[in-house]
């Protein structure tokens, strides 16, 4: 009895209705765990600058340009990043720089000492990889499509009412970009260190030897 009398509340109970806002929120959460596969640096820059830009998504003409080379710079920025490396040379020096398709460009050799270790090492390895390819191609489409989900480029360039398939699409398109793109990069690992991640650089000293 005690069960049917369960059952029965359970089939009473009327059904919620769900939240004309579940949409917005599912989006903005999923823009939200998009950062998370993005240079630190680039989506702070393109969050603190983004609002003045688009006049907060009331954009007039100029604002559209200074949005559309906001986007370029910070895209820019965030497919070069995925070529950026550090290391600890035996003079227990920390290094930055780019990889290159033929060696490693350092941007802080400084003096000759300095251009005399690197001599002694075999930067080669650290040119661009495959890896490197893919992952700065991912992290260039997760960051155009975190930037076109922002509530102030929407405001600039898509302000005006779209069709139920572009809602959706503009809804789900962030959850199967960020799914996919954690996929690809647990497969995919990358042992680029970036720039500025000392104790990470210090561990690849054995590498370079």
């Amino acid at each position: 009895m005690a069960q049917e009398a369960m059952i029965s509340s359970r089939l009473a109970l009327p059904k919620q209705k769900q939240s004309p806002n579940l949409g917005i929120h599912k989006t903005a959460s999923s823009v939200a765990n998009l950062a998370n596969l993005l240079p630190t640096g680039t989506v702070l820059a393109f969050q603190a600058l983004a609002p003045s830009f688009s006049n907060n998504g009331e954009c007039e003409t100029p604002n559209k340009y200074l949005t559309t080379c906001l986007v370029a710079l910070c895209s820019l920025f965030c497919f070069l990043s995925s070529f950026t490396d550090s290391f600890k040379a035996k003079d227990g020096k920390v290094y930055y720089g780019i990889a290159t398709f033929h060696g490693f460009y350092v941007f802080n050799s400084g003096d000759w000492e300095g251009e005399n270790v690197l001599q002694d090492m075999d930067l080669e390895k650290l040119r661009i990889s495959f890896i490197d390819m893919v992952h700065a191609f991912v992290s260039l489409l997760v960051f155009l499509l975190f930037a076109i989900g922002s509530s102030d480029v929407q405001g600039c360039y898509f302000h005006q009412q779209g069709s139920h398939l572009e809602k959706a699409l503009i809804t789900n398109l962030p959850l199967g970009v960020g799914f996919l793109s954690s996929f690809l990069f647990t497969i995919f690992p990358t042992k680029r260190r970036g720039i500025g991640y000392t104790e990470m650089a210090a561990s690849r000293t054995h590498q370079m030897e």
